[in-house]
Formats: C-alpha cells, structure tokens, sequence
C-alpha cells in the first residue's frame, strides 16, 4: 500500500468513515505500511466501535484484554466483546465465554461459559466448538457426555483443526463415547501431524512404541518423536530418552543420547525428565555414579509433584545416601507419593510406620499403607500386610480397613 492509498485511508477515517476507522487500527496494530502502534490502534477502533462496528469493538476488546495500547482492564474488554457479540459476532461470543471460563470481568461461571460457546460454535466458530466439546468431556456447565464432547470435537476436526483432531483421536484411543478404535485414533493423530502439530507427532510416537493398532515399529516412533522434539516438545523429547535409555527393539541403548534428550526436556522443567536424570546419576549409566546430583534431580521432579521422584527421594533420605540420613524428611516424600497412589511409597511408609522411623510406631496406620499397596498388587505389601496382621487384633484390622475404605473414596474424589 503506497502513502497515497494510506492518505486517502486517514483522510476517510478522519470524515467519519467507520470502515476506514477500522481499517486504519488494523493497519497499527499490526505495524502494515505504517508504524506499528498499538495507542493509535486503539483510538480508531474506539472511533469505528461506537458505530457499532463489530469488528472494531472485539479488536479494542483484545487491547484491553492485552493491556496493549491501553491499560488492561477485563471490565472494558467484557464491555466491548458484549457489543459485538449482540450483533452474532461469533469471535466475540467465543472471547465472552472465555472470560466467563477464566472469571475475568465476570464472576467465573462454566454454565455461562458453555451458552456463549455455543452460540459461537453454531456459527461453526472451530475454536468454540473445541471448547464447548472440552466443557462436556469434563461435564463443567454441561451435562457430561461424551458423545457430546465428540460431535463437537468432529465439527472443529473436519475443519483441520489439530487440537480437536487430536481430542477426537483421544476419544478413538480411549473408546470414551465411541467403541474403542485406535485404526481411527491414528487417523486423527496423522492428519494432526501432518499439519506440524507436535501432540499429533507424540501421539503417534507411542502408537507405533507400544503397537497399538499398527505393528510395534520403533524406528517409526523415533521418527515422530523425533519431530516433535525437534520443535522443542518436551514429553517427545522425554520418550526419545527413554527408547534410547532402554534400547528399544534391536536398536542398543545409548545412554549419552539418552542424556540429551533428557537435558532438553528437563531445561523445560517437565518433571519426568527431571526423574530419568536423577536416575541416570543414581545408577551411573552414562555418567559417572553420583549420589548427590542423583538428590538435586529428584528433589527438582518431587517438588514438581512427580511420585515416583517422590518415593525416590524418600529412598534416598531413609538410607541417607547423597543426604543426610533423616527418616521424618523420609517420611514426608512418602506420603506426598503414597497420597498420588504410588504403591511403592505406600508400602514404604507402612514400614516406617511398621519400625517406628521418623514416624510414632503405629501398626494400625502400616496395615492401612499395606492394605492400600497391597490391593493394586504390590508383593512386599502383601506379605508385610499379611505379617502384621499376625500380631493384630481384629479391632485393629478393622480400623485400618475402614481407613483404607476412606481414603480410596478421598482419592477417587480427588481425581
């Protein structure tokens, strides 16, 4: 656009031309053949959205919301989404269910949420259908129902949009809402790839890994992995690590390239990474055998919240190796795993309730650890339950099973 079709541009904007308002903040706002500029953006929407331009009023909602070229405020941004969203703006009524999720300039309501959506998705707006189809997967305003969560993720996939292609492979993958089909989960997944979309790539990662609904191929999920971690996808770069580390098929492992790619996921602070380092250190495969560096890794996943790392970590202060020995510090990394379900940690801190480390001595609070351990499996749990109880009475028995009882149902409502 040359200054002369810029001029003639200002010159309409300036007579009142609400069109030529509209056009003149784009032009800002994206720096297109004049300064960028996100305060002159905003003066011309705000002169083409009071002509009630809805194109003008959802862009001076996004500078709001944004605080760019304006200062932030979430009430203005409702404001100016409410009007254009009144005139059927579907972006507008997508960006006002948003607010409603998140509770920005409204009180946060997932019921209003999803009636916004709705009317966006209606107009077959792809991301508002995806994320009306996540409100009904999770049952947040909505009645749950996947079959509902489908039919939406279906109208935003067939647009080419990656995310619902991968939700809708989800759904295949899971057999949620439909009978089980991974041939159609794979379908989904590779449309998804193929466009670039990392999660797609992953996905088909552990599709050809594990050999569900293709042949186990591991060179063929190196190849997608690969992609996907190339593009700086963590959880690709954390299965990459883990196919080099164990030696997957008749590929050998290869400790040092498994190292790398755990490195990278780790500088992302993915908490899996953060755990294969600690336990590379831990074992010295690849590196020399270090128990202190072993520590820094694992207390960097357990403090992400990561289980196993937790159970670990608790290892390695119950035996104080690369730590001082401390069993209450022991007994704490037990039970923040032992609470997620790890049932090495569960039986582990039955034990020191069992031997009375770092713990008051209490064989009703064990029995409880090794019932919880011993139920999904665990054979140390199984046989310290099935010792312990020897030197039990059945009150005691009782109480621990009633304890057992609470927390499965305490757990269940945490998920």
């Amino acid at each position: 656009m040359d200054t002369q079709e810029i001029e003639h541009i200002v010159l309409k904007a300036s007579q009142g031309d609400a069109q030529a308002q509209l056009q003149l903040g784009i032009l800002y706002e994206n720096g297109v053949d004049v300064p960028q500029d996100d305060a002159e953006a905003a003066q011309w929407y705000r002169l083409a959205a009071r002509q009630n331009v809805a194109q003008a009023q959802l862009h001076l909602g996004h500078l709001y919301r944004l605080g760019r070229g304006v200062e932030r405020n979430d009430d203005e941004a409702f404001n100016w989404y409410f009007k254009a969203a009144e005139q059927g703006y579907a972006a507008a009524q997508f960006h006002i269910g948003q607010l409603c999720r998140e509770g920005c300039g409204v009180p946060q309501d997932d019921t209003e949420a999803a009636k916004w959506y709705r009317l966006a998705a209606d107009q077959g707006y792809a991301n508002a259908q995806i994320n009306l189809g996540h409100l009904y997967y999770r049952g947040q305003g909505v009645t749950q129902s996947y079959k509902e969560a489908m039919k939406w993720y279906r109208f935003a996939a067939d647009q080419g949009h990656t995310t619902a292609q991968i939700s809708l492979g989800n759904l295949y993958h899971k057999g949620q809402g439909v009978p089980q089909n991974h041939q159609e989960a794979l379908k989904w997944y590779r449309l998804a790839a193929d466009q670039g979309d990392c999660h797609g790539m992953t996905n088909l990662g552990v599709l050809y890994s594990q050999g569900i609904g293709v042949p186990q191929d591991y060179q063929q999920a190196i190849h997608w992995y690969r992609l996907a971690a190339d593009q700086g996808h963590a959880t690709a770069q954390v299965s990459l690590g883990v196919l080099y580390s164990q030696g997957a098929g008749d590929m050998e492992a290869d400790p040092k390239e498994a190292m790398k790619w755990y490195r990278l996921a780790a500088d992302q602070g993915h908490a899996t990474a953060l755990f294969h380092l600690g336990n590379l250190y831990a074992d010295g495969i690849g590196v020399p055998k270090d128990d202190k560096t072993a520590v820094k890794w694992y207390r960097k996943a357990a403090e992400k919240g990561h289980a196993s790392a937790q159970n670990s970590l608790g290892n390695r202060y119950r035996k104080g190796q690369g730590v001082a020995q401390d069993y209450k510090e022991a007994a704490k990394w037990y039970r923040l795993a032992s609470d997620q379900g790890d049932v090495y940690a569960q039986n582990n801190l039955g034990m020191m309730y069992r031997l009375g480390e770092g713990l008051p001595q209490d064989n009703v609070h064990a029995c409880l650890w090794f019932l919880l351990a011993a139920a999904r499996g665990n054979k140390n749990a199984i046989k310290a339950r099935d010792d312990l109880a020897r030197e039990m009475n059945q009150e005691q028995i009782a109480k621990a099973q009633e304890m057992a009882r609470h927390w499965k149902q305490a757990s269940t409502g945490r998920k």
